[in-house]
């Protein structure tokens, strides 16, 4: 199994600038693509943004293209979401997910992740 675990949430400003962290443990190297989701209230879990672990492409959701970037450090075992320019509409709960294979679904599909963590509030204000 993996456990994985979100940090650096919180709230900011509408125009601000976050950093999530997300750091795995377990059986990481049965994973090969890793990403963030994210669930506002009173919508769908949306995919933001996914990663090949070995240096494959990355993808990302029209919302947050050319705002978020998504990165790791392998030795590190750690993934991150840098989020810039955030606005409202970014509001949500943030979780991180690792999975194997995408399967020949889209990168940014929920079922492609076997393994999620518990989420991490971010709060955007206008």
């Amino acid at each position: 199994r993996v456990q994985l675990v979100e940090s650096g949430g919180g709230s900011v400003q509408a125009g601000g600038s976050l950093r999530l962290s997300c750091a795995a443990s377990g059986d990481t190297g049965s994973t090969n693509y890793l990403g963030w989701f994210r669930l506002a209230a009173g919508q769908e879990l949306e995919g933001v943004s996914t990663i090949d672990t070995h240096n494959g492409p990355t993808y990302y959701a029209d919302s947050g293209e050319g705002r978020f970037t998504i990165s790791k450090d392998t030795a590190k075992n750690s993934l991150y979401l840098q989020m810039n320019s955030l606005q409202p509409e970014d509001t949500g709960m943030y979780y991180c997910v690792a999975g194997a294979a995408y399967g020949g679904n889209c990168p940014l599909t929920r079922t492609n992740f076997d393994y999620w963590g518990q989420g991490i509030q971010v709060t955007v204000s206008s």
